[in-house]
């Protein structure tokens, strides 16, 4: 899912293609994807963009007067900008926005299609699109603090709750976690005040060197490829390739759809971190410590 770095790099390429042009409307190909009624999509062609700018996960085109496209690209939701009037692609395309100097296209590479596509009227509609997370970027760190604290979660659960904090997912949580040294599952209510000042110093490194790099990158082109797992990331997408802190293997923490990535070494003290499925089927034979997961490789042949 692309998330507050992805999302920022977006804007950043939409805005000299779209701000101060006409919104001409929208094409169609999968009926999934419009999630709103009123007002009707018709309702918003040949109104004039005035504003972009990001809503927790989700891209807003503000149109005069106070009407709204809210997109949310969900998991496997990208966008293309091609020359005014392009065909939806067949099999991935979900629709198309087209603009008087171009056409955005929307495509999907899954079989589940969860993006979202709605069109509001007036500021107090678009706020209950609004999931209410803390932006980390501009946060004190005692409204991080609170936010972060509010109810007894995991790091990991913590941060990628949209209702705490904005725009933080999967892949960037496992990054300002390990800079902070911080263990995924380590309890909100358990961090001490050093501790929160370090994890709110990382969230805020993090996301705004990724950030700045994917834009310095990319420049004027359009970003092509949006995707979870970048090259210079620390641990994220990075299992069992050596941490760029202290050479250990990265290990891998899977729960339900999602996963955590982290340095024992560097985070957790050395421990392994057990995922519940495989800690009932490994019980007693689980191993807890890197160096007992190291010898169990190396008594089965595996590199």
């Amino acid at each position: 899912m692309p998330e507050l770095p992805d999302l920022e790099l977006y804007l950043h390429a939409l805005r000299p293609r779209v701000l101060g042009t006409d919104y001409r409307g929208a094409r169609l190909s999968s009926p999934f994807l419009l999630r709103s009624v009123d007002p009707p999509l018709e309702q918003l062609a040949g109104r004039t963009v005035q504003a972009l700018h990001r809503l927790g996960k989700r891209l807003v085109f503000e149109l005069e007067p106070e009407f709204f496209l809210v997109l949310h690209l969900m998991i496997a939701g990208r966008l293309r900008w091609k020359p005014q009037g392009a065909v939806i692609p067949g099999k991935l395309g979900l629709a198309a926005l087209d603009f008087s100097r171009g056409t955005l296209l929307i495509t999907e590479a899954s079989s589940k299609k969860r993006a979202a596509l709605f069109a509001v009227h007036g500021r107090a509609a678009l706020a209950e699109h609004d999931p209410g997370g803390l932006d980390p970027l501009s946060a004190s760190l005692e409204a991080f603090r609170e936010a972060l604290q509010r109810e007894n979660r995991t790091l990991k659960r913590a941060l990628t709750d949209p209702r705490l904090f904005s725009g933080i997912g999967n892949a960037y949580s496992d990054e300002i976690l390990h800079r902070a040294r911080l263990s995924p599952l380590q309890l909100t209510s358990h961090l001490d005040a050093a501790e929160v000042a370090r994890l709110h110093q990382a969230s805020v490194h993090t996301l705004t060197t990724w950030r700045d790099r994917l834009i310095e990158t990319h420049a004027d082109a359009w970003p092509e490829k949006v995707t979870a797992f970048r090259e210079g990331m620390a641990v994220h997408g990075r299992f069992r390739l050596p941490c760029p802190e202290c050479g250990s293997p990265v290990q891998r923490l899977v729960y339900a759809q999602n996963e955590a990535n982290y340095c024992a070494v560097c985070q957790t003290g050395g421990r392994l971190l057990a995922d519940r499925a495989l800690s009932q089927l490994l019980k007693r034979d689980w191993p807890r410590t890197l160096e007992e997961l190291e010898l169990r490789y190396r008594d089965s042949g595996r590199q």
